[in-house]
C-alpha cells in the first residue's frame, strides 16, 4: 500500500490487492480527485480515518453498450409514468449529496459522505466535473444520484443514490442510462458489488477490463 505525499501521483492500480486498497493519504483537491477517477481510483473512508484510495478487482459496472444495461421492470415503468415524478439535473447537487449521506442503508453504520467530501465534490460540480440527477414530486426532492462525469473517456463514475419514495432512485438511474447511451458512453462505474446494484442489472468485470475501457 502506497503512502501519498504532496506529489500529485497514484501508483498503478495493478499494485492494489483484490479488495482494492491502493493508497492512503493525500487530499481531496480537484486535481487529485480528477487524476484518481481518470485512472480508475476513488476515495472511500470513514470519519477520523486517513483518506483511502481504492481500485477493486472485480469492478461493478452498468454496461451501456449491452442490449439491456439496466433491468427495467413493468412496475418501474408504471412508477415513472404514473407517480407524478419530475426529473431534473444539476439543480441541487449539494442537497443530493447530503440526502445520500443521511439515508439509512442495510448493513451500514454511518456514512463515508462527510462534510469534507461534500465540500470537495461540490467544487468538482462547480467546475462541471460532478453532476446530479434529481427526482421531484410536488416540488420536493424525493430521490436522486450523483457522480463524476468523464466525457472524454465516455465513462460516468457513479458515487451514490437515494430514494425517499418508491423507485425514485431507480428512475434517476434510468434517466441517466438513457442520456448516456444517447451520448455513446461505454459504462457507468458502480465501483463495488452489492445485491441492489446487481438487481438493477449491474455486472462485475475484471479490473483489467475496466481500466482498458477507461483508456480506449
Amino acid at each position: 500500500m502506497y503512502i501519498l505525499q504532496n506529489e500529485l501521483y497514484f501508483p498503478p492500480v495493478n499494485q492494489a490487492p483484490d479488495h482494492g486498497l491502493l493508497a492512503v493519504g493525500g487530499d481531496l483537491k480537484v486535481d487529485r480527485l480528477l487524476l484518481a477517477y481518470n485512472n480508475g481510483i476513488f476515495p472511500w473512508y470513514n470519519d477520523g480515518e486517513p483518506i483511502c484510495w481504492w481500485s477493486p478487482d472485480p469492478r461493478m459496472i452498468f454496461d451501456l453498450q449491452s442490449e439491456r444495461p439496466m433491468r427495467i421492470t413493468k412496475s418501474l415503468k408504471q412508477s415513472r409514468k404514473n407517480k407524478g415524478y419530475f426529473i431534473k439535473e444539476n439543480t441541487c447537487f449539494e442537497k443530493v449529496m447530503k440526502a445520500c449521506a443521511q439515508v439509512s442503508r442495510p448493513d451500514q453504520e454511518g456514512t463515508w459522505i462527510m462534510d469534507e467530501m461534500i465540500e470537495a465534490y461540490s467544487r468538482l460540480h462547480q467546475l462541471g466535473h460532478a453532476v446530479s440527477v434529481e427526482v421531484f414530486k410536488n416540488g420536493e426532492l424525493i430521490g436522486g444520484l450523483y457522480g463524476i462525469d468523464l466525457p472524454e473517456k465516455k465513462v460516468f463514475c457513479g458515487e451514490s443514490m437515494f430514494a425517499l419514495q418508491p423507485d425514485a432512485s431507480k428512475i434517476a438511474l434510468w434517466h441517466l442510462v438513457e442520456k448516456l447511451q444517447l451520448k455513446e458512453y461505454k459504462i457507468i462505474d458502480a465501483q463495488i458489488y452489492n445485491d441492489h446494484l446487481a438487481s438493477l442489472g449491474a455486472v462485475e468485470i475484471p479490473r483489467e477490463s475496466f481500466i482498458e475501457l477507461l483508456n480506449i
